[in-house]
């Protein structure tokens, strides 16, 4: 990760506790999380405050409504997140904050408050990268190793990684359009389903037939990790559309159906890719292979039941976050703080709020390389 300083000779303390803050979308998180080795990590408190009655009437989130509901709740997560876990904030070793990427107001908000509370305090300040904290959860909830090999899927992105360490990794492909998650979004609202869109399509299709569609699995069969869900979500819209002009309207079992379909094709891209992700992960000859899923997506029962059975397969563990940690939470970013604490590698203390910040930094960008730099 840039920004990114170096210190072998600064040895972190035995026992680790870290605030973390995090805004970098739509929810307003602060966690308090401790490690003292051997034992487990320990998660003292999580607060999250998700902002869906606030977007529900825009069909998304209003980047400026959520940076002005972070700078609003901000404070009073983090002191909810102390009261929780019985500190003051001059009693943590480190303040971990979302410094990108993410919607640049509400990473802004955190970056700020952050900033403020060391600048007052003394305690050290951290600047994590949304990703990683997502990538690095599966240890903290699961006594892993590196590497392991990582499917990041959420809201805004989707790539398969090596996590080689707290602060390395290797991007094996990714999505060259539409993350799942955008998809899901989108496949709701042509659907007339409420946001946010993955949960609604999920409860939509479990009433479904899954084979009703034939819909297209784009990048499917070609060699490599990449993927692409764009296509699949304009075959939803056709679909629809055919449906309506038949009918005269969409009808509930044709909703259903059509939510069921398209997420059967989505399990199947991601299980396919997966599958060609893990032969080049397992060339590493890890100790105990390890196949980990996080972000948003994460959380979709049928995905990650299809993914599990791709790594049974392939005779690899399979580590998946609770569902409270699949979605966005300042845990997994108090967490990477103290990742990063332990391995040395600490955000230098002039780090900058980041629109973009891929995990990847030698990869060649899949998405976006303009002024803002590369998304993935």
């Amino acid at each position: 990760m840039p920004h990114a300083a170096s210190r072998p000779d600064a040895k972190a303390p035995a026992v680790l506790t870290v605030l973390g803050i995090e805004s970098s979308c739509d929810d307003t998180a602060s966690a308090v999380v401790r490690h003292a080795p051997p034992a487990p990590p320990e998660i003292l408190s999580s607060v999250v405050w998700g902002q869906t009655d606030l977007h529900a009437g825009f069909g998304g989130v209003v980047p400026e409504l959520a940076a002005r509901a972070h700078a609003e709740k901000l404070d009073l997560a983090v002191e909810a997140a102390l009261a929780q876990a019985g500190l003051s904030v001059g009693a943590v070793d480190a303040i971990a904050v979302t410094a990108g990427p993410g919607l640049i107001g509400g990473v802004l908000s955190g970056v700020m408050l952050a900033r403020g509370l060391a600048a007052a305090t003394g305690v050290p300040l951290l600047g994590v990268n949304h990703l990683a904290g997502h990538a690095l959860t599966p240890r903290l909830t699961e006594d892993i190793g590196f590497p392991y090999l990582m499917l990041l899927v959420s809201g805004g992105h989707c790539q398969f990684l090596l996590v080689h360490g707290p602060a390395r990794f290797t991007r094996l492909g990714g999505t060259i359009d539409d993350a799942p998650g955008e998809a899901f979004d989108k496949v709701a609202k042509l659907l007339g389903l409420p946001q946010p869109g993955g949960p609604s399509v999920e409860t939509s299709a479990r009433m479904g037939n899954a084979t009703r569609f034939a819909l297209p699995r784009p990048l499917r069969d070609r060699p490599g990790c990449d993927m692409s869900f764009s296509g699949l979500k304009t075959a939803v819209l056709r679909t629809r559309d055919a449906l309506v002009v038949e009918h005269g309207g969409l009808r509930q079992q044709d909703r259903a159906d059509l939510c069921a379909s398209f997420q059967a094709a989505v399990a199947d891209i991601l299980g396919a890719k997966a599958r060609v992700a893990m032969e080049i992960y397992l060339q590493e000859s890890p100790s105990v292979p390890v196949f980990a899923v996080a972000g948003g997506v994460a959380a979709n029962q049928t995905l990650r039941t299809a993914l599990e059975q791709v790594a049974a397969l392939a005779d690899m563990r399979f580590v998946a976050p609770p569902l409270s940690l699949c979605t966005d939470n300042a845990a997994m970013i108090a967490w990477a703080g103290i990742e990063q604490l332990r391995s040395g590698a600490v955000t230098a203390q002039d780090f900058i709020a980041r629109p973009r910040w891929p995990l990847d930094q030698t990869a060649v960008p899949l998405l976006g390389s303009g002024k803002k730099g590369a998304k993935a």
